[in-house]
């Protein structure tokens, strides 16, 4: 190995090293942790592990022991046995568990009557080793201690799993609420999935084929949301069309006495569907977006000069020519809404849905294996969507040869008046959600006290009685909003900087393991926050089970987390950059004697500077707004502003979440028009020649990804 060499595999073993340590390594960590089986036993196995410990007495001491057991029951003991006889033979107990133990005797009684000869002969022939099970499993774990080995003893005495297994997997089949739980998450995802998608490519084409006057103001309203907090605009939905709504309560209801708002409000199915509808929408709107702009207008007149009419085009020309932009957008749509819980959680209110339930049982039920176990189960639906969305039309080709020349087409009226009403009716409800949310931010109790306030924005608070009763109370102050940005501000550089050093491994050092490094990085893109989140909970409570690494509570899980979760944009727009200039520029400072470091940081870096932006801009909005992956890794010491959000608009403290959303929208808002700013290039700009000493003026190339 040459000394030249050297430092390109070091830099290498770096990356890899990064991307494996805090990208594989959770990902591998919350897949191993789904077949961990930890826990009380399932009825079914604590009755085989009493069985096989009763087996290992003699035939006589056995019957002996068993037969003393059984006559020594109390009534109460009875009942709880009899209860475990009735699970063991695949029936539900016909009972009432909580009643009264003397209530529960008797229709316990009665409940035997009713069964069949056959299957009560063999309800009642479960009953010893259920007493067994329940009651005696100590005494007979001490009795056959000697004869089984510490392991079973300890096993059979704890009554609790230690072992690896699919038990988690098939709780979503054994478990009715897990069951209604996924079929809600489904239907939730298809309905969802089809309003976001009609909406984005309906919407596109009008931005690109001539349905709005402004198309470019049209584009930037549509694409607010994404740097929106992730709950905004379902808060401002319940604000405008909940119980005490705007419209529903003081307008619909108290005004005009059209509905009772109690009965008619936004809480349920539909509500949610529009939630995520309106927050998903950017996503699609820009995958659209993208295609049709390179759609070649020729195409659509060599169409109408065939004789086919404006809908025939659309139908025969536009819609299959947009195919590989809808599959990749159904499918972005449908994990987006599988995997969304905040959203559900607001507006489904006591519907359960697989996102929540993970949630739930991470936060109150300390249910790890089962909660990752799930996070796969949300995976796999949507990659069978994607892998058969890939199947159709693959074969086929779509392109339109010359790109980006707009058609000459005139719009017909009703096709004009119908896109202007749809994108004019979807910008003007995006801009009320914001207007919602900002009066929120200075009204003293929504719904009941209208008087104007700026208390919400001040670390003290308002002290409005009425609300505040909820969990998101405690977090009144802003000091969210400085840990948040402190946060983001750290990982944002870090995170933009090594997106590029990727890019620059991956397109000039093109180590034999560079597609791995691809597919590394890549893959935050691809998972759900939620899961990436969970993993990282997983990975790092104690890593490789040395507990003195843990990050839990500290403020590096979090920047680690944003960081690496928002690493692909910098990298894919690192490679796009690095694609598009010479390698001999490169090549010509090596031969000059730059080293490798020297190479990168004076010479291919300043080049890179608008992909270096926008990777430090991305993870910057994102590190502000994210909820999924955060939500389970904040601490009382690091608490960020998009999670105290989500409590305050669950606890209905509308105030405390318009005004944190208003700041971090400011924040957001003002992070993209500073990275424009520096982005801006100046008439002429200085560059360092390749041997660095002497320095030329020459005009600035233009490098946008």
């Amino acid at each position: 190995m040459s000394s030249r060499n050297l430092p390109k595999i070091l830099v290498t073993l770096a990356v890899l090293a990064g991307l494996a340590l805090f990208i594989a390594y959770p990902i591998g960590a919350i897949l191993a942790e789904s077949f961990v089986i930890r826990g009380p036993m399932p009825l079914p196995r604590l009755e085989a592990v009493t069985e096989a410990a009763l087996q290992s007495l003699g035939a006589d001491e056995r019957a002996k022991l068993v037969t003393q057991w059984r006559d020594a029951a109390s009534p109460n003991e009875r009942v709880d046995a009899m209860a475990a006889a009735f699970t063991l033979e695949g029936l539900s107990v016909p009972w009432d568990r909580k009643a009264l133990y003397t209530t529960q005797a008797t229709d316990l009684d009665k409940a035997l009557a009713r069964l069949p000869a056959a299957v009560r002969e063999r309800v009642t022939g479960n009953y010893p080793i259920a007493h067994i099970m329940l009651h005696k499993r100590t005494a007979l774990a001490f009795k056959v201690r000697d004869r089984i080995g510490e392991a079973r003893f300890d096993e059979l005495r704890n009554g609790r799993d230690d072992r690896i297994g699919f038990d988690n997997y098939l709780a979503i089949f054994r478990d009715h609420y897990l069951r209604q739980a996924s079929l809600n998450s489904l239907m939730l995802a298809t309905a969802s999935t089809l309003l976001t998608v009609t909406l984005g490519l309906f919407l596109a084409y009008a931005i690109n084929g001539g349905g709005v006057r402004s198309p470019a103001v049209t584009r930037a309203i549509l694409l607010t949301p994404l740097v929106a907090p992730p709950v905004l605009i379902a808060t401002a939905i319940i604000m405008l069309f909940g119980r005490r709504g705007l419209i529903t309560h003081t307008f619909l209801d108290q005004t005009l006495g059209l509905i009772d708002a109690e009965a008619t409000n936004a809480y349920g199915f539909a509500g949610a569907v529009v939630a995520q509808a309106l927050s998903f929408l950017p996503a699609t709107l820009i995958i659209f977006d993208n295609v049709m702009r390179r759609q070649s207008g020729r195409v659509d007149e060599a169409a109408a000069s065939l004789g086919a009419g404006h809908a025939a085009v659309f139908a025969h020309v536009t819609l299959p020519l947009a195919w590989p932009a809808m599959k990749r957008a159904i499918a972005l749509a449908f994990i987006m809404s599988l995997t969304d819980f905040a959203n559900p959680v607001l507006l489904w209110r006591d519907t359960p849905v697989l996102a929540e339930v993970v949630y739930q049982q991470i936060t109150a039920y300390q249910n790890m294996p089962l909660a990752a176990a799930l996070c796969c189960w949300l995976i796999l639906p949507s990659l069978l969507l994607y892998i058969l969305l890939e199947r159709i039309g693959s074969r086929k080709a779509y392109s339109t040869g010359e790109a980006g020349s707009v058609s000459e087409l005139p719009m017909p009226r009703a096709w004009r008046w119908m896109l202007r009403s749809l994108a004019g009716s979807v910008s003007a409800l995006v801009l009320i959600i914001y207007a919602t949310m900002a009066l929120g931010a200075v009204t003293r109790v929504w719904g009941v006290d209208w008087s104007f306030t700026l208390g919400y924005f001040t670390n003290e608070g308002v002290d409005v009685g009425l609300a505040g009763s909820g969990y998101g109370s405690s977090d009144r102050g802003l000091s969210t909003i400085w840990t948040s940005l402190y946060i983001a501000g750290i990982a944002a550089p870090i995170g933009g900087l090594f997106g590029i050093i990727v890019a620059y491994v991956v397109e000039r050092v093109r180590p034999p393991g560079a597609n791995l490094i691809v597919s590394l990085s890549l893959l935050p893109a691809i998972l759900p926050g939620i899961i990436f989140g969970i993993g990282y909970i997983v990975a790092f409570n104690v890593p490789f089970g040395f507990s003195s690494l843990s990050l839990s509570g500290t403020a590096a899980i979090l920047i680690i987390n944003i960081l690496f979760s928002n690493l692909f944009v910098g990298v894919l727009a690192g490679r796009a950059a690095l694609q598009r200039l010479n390698v001999a520029v490169d090549e010509a400072a090596e031969s000059l004697g730059a080293g490798l470091m020297r190479r990168f940081f004076h010479v291919t870096l300043p080049m890179l500077r608008p992909a270096l932006l926008l990777g430090t801009l991305y993870v910057f909005v994102d590190g502000l707004t994210t909820l999924s992956s955060v939500i389970f890794l904040v601490s009382g010491d690091y608490k960020l502003a998009s999670v105290t959000i989500f409590n305050h608009a669950t606890s209905g403290d509308f105030g405390y979440a318009g005004a944190k959303s208003v700041i971090l929208l400011v924040l957001a808002l003002a992070a993209m028009a500073l990275i424009w700013l520096i982005d801006q290039p100046p008439g002429r700009v200085r560059k360092i020649t390749l041997s660095g000493l002497l320095p030329t003026r020459i005009a600035k190339p233009s490098l946008a990804p």
